[in-house]
């Protein structure tokens, strides 16, 4: 379901922006906000810190920081107790959902034609998708719709994304499905309804979705062992008259996570900008990179703004800027869904813009602004979502820094606020993708590797991250942040009231961080 947000205060933000543009001389960044002050009172080390007291956190809590663990609200603590010392006004919103767990290795074997065991838990393996059912199966394997070789340029792959592909399909067979086009849980549950027994959804092919990687469906319904493996496995699979044996054990059960949201004492809250960035880590690892590196920044933020005494300060918050540190986003985008599902209509009117911090300090980094226009993706953000990535990419262009866009493909907790209709607009450099040539000699770094050859791996430690990016891209999400808080802005007319979601049963179909499609 897609809500859609008026637009007039979006526009009325932009009126105030451009006169103030106008008007004043304070910044050659073409905003009118010198946001120096605040930039150089940020530094790198005091977001480092903060990153290391997660790596603390989790090394006291069996290296994890997961959504629902002792690790994760040691890390709800530690953030909402230095927000309320810095005077903010704090909610820590309790929320439920579906816990998944492997609770043993599952395993992938080829019985037939040949003797072949694949490694679990491996980039070149498979691994269990989240929300995956329990069993044991041997079966043939049979294909559905695939596309192979893959197209080299485009992900054009819809396998299984229709009921009417599995016509045909013999009953009791594993279905052996590509990645592309429709959501995980789509792929799978097609498979089930047509009979299947078991599920293997392999990568796509292309360059950058070769491997395994950590997978979900996003939500319980699917009751079929369903795995995700490599292209080189699926690939085997497809190219023979394959037979597997299949298992899965996994713990599913409900369980709670927390958001954490820290409002500016001062601010017109008709005109609030929500900045966020996940707090949770994934189950392998203490999460320092994905996602401490984006808490820290936005976390170091917040304080500074308190700590230089701008809520005293006359015209320094004009907007009321609303922190938000989300929960269970690796599990698909839970914390930031909830808290968009159950805003009442009043608090959903006044939200002007989400600022979205997720990944921005990758070693091999590339400096990805989210594209607010949809000038190289499929589309872009909603109305609004232009502007950010002008903003963004004008600050960079200022400093004499290159820039490149990144889809808005919903990989992470903008993803609920722009089905909601609200403007979005971020940065990230670059998780399991592969660097390129061309971007190694404008960034540095190395070129076919990862940006982030850690990404959801325990070895996401306090090693895993480029100070010079991340430093990089605190400057730039403190200035947005300054920004989006000082601009004067004219008094709002009323705006209509948006449809209201059904129930919070609904699912949003994006990419979750553990991708989704």
């Amino acid at each position: 379901m897609t809500v859609k947000k008026s637009g007039f205060k979006y526009l009325s933000f932009c009126a105030g922006l451009v006169a103030t543009m106008v008007s004043s001389q304070a910044s050659s960044v073409g905003v009118g906000v010198d946001a120096s002050e605040l930039i150089e009172a940020v530094t790198v080390d005091a977001v480092i810190e903060h990153m290391q007291a997660f790596q603390q956190i989790a090394d006291e809590n069996g290296g994890v920081r997961e959504a629902s663990g002792p690790g994760y609200f040691q890390s709800v603590l530690y953030v909402s107790e230095a927000l309320s010392l810095a005077g903010y006004l704090v909610d820590v919103q309790v929320f439920p959902f579906t816990y998944f767990e492997d609770t043993t290795p599952p395993e992938l074997q080829q019985i037939a034609p040949a003797d072949v065991t694949y490694p679990p838990n491996d980039p070149a393996g498979f691994a269990t998708t989240t929300y995956s059912g329990s069993g044991e199966v041997t079966a043939t394997v049979e294909g559905v719709d695939l596309v192979l070789p893959p197209a080299p340029d485009a992900n054009t792959s819809t396998s299984g994304c229709e009921p009417e592909d599995f016509a045909g399909f013999t009953a009791g067979n594993i279905a052996l499905l590509q990645r592309g086009a429709c959501t995980f849980f789509l792929k799978a549950f097609n498979a089930q309804e047509a009979g299947a027994s078991g599920v293997i959804i392999f990568n796509e092919g292309q360059e950058g979705r070769t491997d395994a990687i950590g997978a979900t469906l996003g939500s319980e319904g699917v009751t079929i062992p369903t795995v995700f493996s490599s292209f080189d496995i699926g690939n085997e699979l497809a190219s023979t008259e394959s037979a597997v044996r299949l298992r899965v054990d996994a713990l599913t059960e409900q369980r709670i996570s927390a958001n954490v949201l820290a409002d500016t004492p001062v601010g017109n809250p008709e005109y609030t900008t929500v900045v966020g960035a996940h707090l949770d880590s994934v189950a392998a690892g203490p999460g320092i990179q994905d996602n401490g590196s984006g808490v820290g920044a936005i976390l170091e933020i917040a304080l500074q703004m308190s700590e230089l005494g701008l809520f005293e300060r006359e015209l320094s918050v004009q907007n009321r800027i609303r922190f938000a540190f989300w929960g269970a986003e690796e599990l698909g985008l839970l914390g930031s869904e909830y808290y968009v599902a159950t805003l009442p209509d009043d608090e959903f009117e006044e939200i002007t813009a989400n600022l979205n911090f997720d990944m921005i300090g990758s070693p091999n980094y590339v400096r990805f602004v989210y594209d607010g226009d949809g000038s190289v993706s499929e589309q872009g953000g909603p109305e609004g979502s232009a502007f950010l990535e002008w903003l963004f990419n004008d600050y960079f262009q200022d400093q004499g820094l290159a820039t490149a866009p990144t889809a808005f493909d919903g990989r992470s907790d903008y993803g609920p606020f722009i089905q909601a209709g609200i403007p979005a607009g971020g940065l990230f450099t670059g998780a399991e993708g592969i660097k390129t040539d061309e971007e190694a000699a404008i960034y540095g770094g190395s070129a076919g590797v990862a940006y982030d050859a850690c990404y959801h791996e325990a070895c996401d430690t306090i090693d895993n991250f480029s100070r010079q990016g991340l430093e990089e891209m605190t400057n730039a999400a403190t200035y947005a942040v300054n920004v989006m808080a000082m601009n004067r802005l004219p008094v709002p007319s009323p705006v209509s009231s948006r449809s209201r979601f059904q129930n919070f049963g609904i699912r949003f179909d994006y990419d979750g961080a553990h991708a989704t499609r």
